[in-house]
């Protein structure tokens, strides 16, 4: 197994078990993988993908990190076209489910974190990522950001980066700081922005 240090990145779609209650199998065998899919193809920064993990792509990086700034935006990205998707798949679907608001459900939440030693292992076409910075990363979808909706990005990721470099990029929103107690890793420091802006909510 190959450990190197990378990026990874977790776009997670939430309200995905409230969505499969509320609309039969036909229209979420739909919805779900256009979702996930309209991620995947707005992948502007060489990301990698290891796994679709049902309601969420685990995407990796090896080698130099993006500059902030393009990392931002390629977040900004995934969400503004995570909601054009859903808003052609409303139209598509409007007559079948009227009283289902998609947009009301479904959401969209990212993690972004850096680890330092992650192992690779390779599984058919996939390459398998391991280790305690994956569990990590995963372990950051359950925090407790006020927020549905949000950029996350973990400590060890953000002191990559120039403060400057991350005000700049971050002009558009307020970056909040918040940390999480999880046993066995210790205390995770991560930063927050709330995305819902860019929806014009």
């Amino acid at each position: 197994m190959k450990a190197s240090p990378a990026l990874i990145c977790i776009p997670d779609i939430s309200g995905f078990t409230e969505f499969m209650r509320a609309v039969d199998i036909e229209v979420s065998s739909q919805v779900i993988p256009a979702l996930l899919n309209e991620i995947i193809y707005s992948n502007k920064i060489n990301l990698k993908v290891s796994e679709i993990e049902g309601d969420a792509v685990l995407f990796f990086r090896k080698g130099e990190l993006p500059s902030f700034q393009d990392l931002v935006d390629q977040c900004k990205l995934f969400y503004t076209q995570f909601y054009e998707r859903m808003d052609v798949l409303l139209k598509k679907f409007k007559d079948k489910h009227k009283d289902v608001d998609f947009p009301e459900i479904l959401g969209l939440k990212i993690i972004l974190h850096y680890g330092a030693e992650i192992g690779m292992v390779q599984i058919g076409n996939h390459i398998k990522l391991m280790g305690e910075d994956v569990i990590t990363a995963h372990r950051l979808l359950k925090n407790d950001v006020p927020v549905d909706e949000y950029l996350l990005i973990s400590d060890s990721l953000l002191r990559h980066y120039k403060n400057q470099k991350i005000e700049e990029s971050c002009d558009w929103a307020q970056l909040n700081s918040k940390e999480l107690d999880v046993e066995h890793l210790g205390t995770i420091k991560y930063h927050y922005i709330n995305l819902k802006p860019l929806n014009g909510n």
